[in-house]
């Protein structure tokens, strides 16, 4: 069972790190040091799926990681 939840561990984070680097706004490597931010927009469409796919991976791993020490 440890073994199992350490690869859920390692695939979870694999995920969540592709997931964030989808997420990407603004041109360039000016948005990653906080360029790129002036205006404001909601998320639609796969924005939004990607957006709540993170979010829930996120919650996934936090779980696993409690359930890792547990």
């Amino acid at each position: 069972m440890q073994a199992f939840l350490l690869i859920a561990q390692i695939v979870l984070s694999i995920i969540i790190v592709a997931f964030v680097l989808l997420q990407s706004q603004g041109t360039g490597l000016g948005a990653v040091w906080g360029g790129g931010g002036e205006t404001y927009h909601t998320r639609r469409g796969v924005e939004r799926v990607i957006f709540v796919l993170t979010v829930a991976a996120i919650m996934l791993f936090a779980l696993v990681s409690i359930l890792v020490i547990a």
